[in-house]
């Protein structure tokens, strides 16, 4: 009998990012080494021959679609809501360089929902989106579980 299967690989980043009408220190731009977890599950490759036999993904191809979908986007980004006016977001842009806009509050929380979403759109058939974990400081952090968000 096959067993499902969870397997989890880390990915470390700098981000920066700012609050849009925080009524706290987060309203200004500060930065963060956030660590996500990524956490998938499904059942083995059970076929002689198959480069890929007894994985549930290859920990190369789970790296190469967080790379490109999450680390190459927010790494060493200053993120803000496109709430910000056009004047203090293209300010933004003009003294950071790299800014990604976002359609919501870019906090912790919001940010694993999206990164979610960005993930679970890739992965390969049979293989699921279990839970993410996102550390924004060496304490705090949020978490995404697919079984809260059927």
């Amino acid at each position: 009998m096959a067993s499902v299967i969870r397997v989890t690989k880390e990915f470390p980043f700098e981000m920066a990012h700012v609050l849009w009408n925080y009524d706290g220190p987060c309203r200004n731009v500060h930065g963060h080494s956030y660590r996500l977890f990524v956490t998938l599950s499904g059942i083995p490759v059970e076929e002689q021959g198959n480069p890929k036999n007894g994985m549930v993904i290859d920990f190369t191809d789970l790296k190469s679609i967080v790379k490109k979908e999450i680390v190459n986007v927010f790494d060493h980004a200053v993120v803000v809501s496109r709430k910000f006016d056009k004047e203090k977001t293209e300010m933004f842009t003009k003294m950071f360089g790299n800014t990604v806009l976002v359609d919501y509050q870019p906090t912790c929380e919001n940010l694993i929902a999206d990164f979610a979403e960005r993930i679970g759109r890739h992965l390969p058939p049979g293989v699921k989106l279990h839970n993410l974990k996102l550390y924004e400081t060496a304490t705090s952090f949020a978490e995404w579980y697919a079984d809260d968000n059927d």
